[in-house]
């Protein structure tokens, strides 16, 4: 089965932004500068700081990232959904995805059992956290 992997574009702000999501939600990070590339001569020294490609890895998260985005005038909406092991990791979580951002919905009860709740981080980016009610045996 294939394996849905988001990448996300931030034309400048894809280091400060994956370090970010790192120290929200750990795991592994590897960038790629422009200048540390093959393609870096074929670019202007303005770019040679920016990410050509990121990666986080957090167990089965994977979110990819690069500043080689431009305004194409899209207008879908992507929100990207968190699925926490346990309400205490979607807190986790969900606490540090808000600092410098803005909740749209707090984190809490919802109607069908879960703990849910949803934000726009810092860098625009909508995440949507769930956690699953522990059902009792």
């Amino acid at each position: 089965m294939p394996q849905l992997q988001p990448y996300l574009g931030f034309n400048g702000n894809c280091q400060k932004a994956m370090t970010f999501y790192q120290a929200c939600l750990g795991g592994d990070l590897d960038l790629m500068t422009v200048a540390a590339s093959p393609v870096a001569a074929q670019l202007p020294p303005e770019m040679q700081n920016h990410v050509l490609h990121g990666r986080l890895v957090s167990g089965d998260l994977t979110l990819l990232a690069s500043d080689m985005t431009q305004d194409t005038g899209r207008t879908q909406s992507v929100s990207l959904m968190l699925q926490c092991d346990s309400a205490e990791q979607a807190r986790a979580a969900f606490e540090k995805l808000a600092e410098g951002g803005t909740v749209t919905q707090p984190l809490g009860p919802s109607f069908w059992g879960s703990t849910f709740g949803h934000l726009t981080d810092q860098y625009g980016i909508h995440w949507l956290l769930n956690a699953e009610a522990v059902q009792g045996g």
